[in-house]
């Protein structure tokens, strides 16, 4: 599973120009749920997302966490951050999950960030055409791989 986390003054996804999910300061999470992956991969990624301390302190400092600032997530399905680009000129989705089994473990996923952060995460729609805007704050964007977490 892997995630491309952003941290935002602003972000909405919309469908079919109707506004679904919104937020302010936080994170904009774009998800990719590869074919091996598991509820450990969105158990192990939550709780690191959750913790993750890089929202500066008084100090200018990247030491608090999204809880510590008051910060929400827009979580939003992105099957394209598994493309296998190493053959050809045309992205391979081959490692992505199928869409029934990504779907389930989005939401898994998403609820695992709602039980840490006791509030609900914004979400856009599963396969839907998404349009997302967004603030960046920095531009501070982090990369994470369960694979990555889990091997450690």
């Amino acid at each position: 599973m892997k995630l491309v986390i952003q941290i935002v003054d602003i972000a909405k996804v919309e469908v079919d120009k109707q506004t679904v999910g919104a937020i302010e300061k936080g994170y904009l999470v774009l998800v990719g749920v590869g074919e091996n992956d598991t509820k450990s991969d969105c158990e192990v990624l939550a709780n690191k997302l959750v913790n993750l301390r890089i929202f500066e302190d008084s100090a200018g400092k990247t030491n608090l966490s999204l809880q510590d600032v008051g910060g929400d997530i827009l979580s939003v399905s992105q099957f394209t951050l598994l493309a296998d680009c190493s053959h050809g000129r045309r992205p391979s989705f081959i490692h992505a999950a199928p869409p029934e089994e990504a779907n389930a473990l989005y939401i898994y996923f998403n609820s695992c960030l709602e039980q840490l952060l006791q509030k609900p995460v914004q979400t856009g729609i599963f396969g839907a055409d998404m349009k997302v805007s967004l603030i960046n704050n920095g531009p501070f964007t982090i990369l994470l791989d369960s694979k990555d977490l889990i091997k450690k």
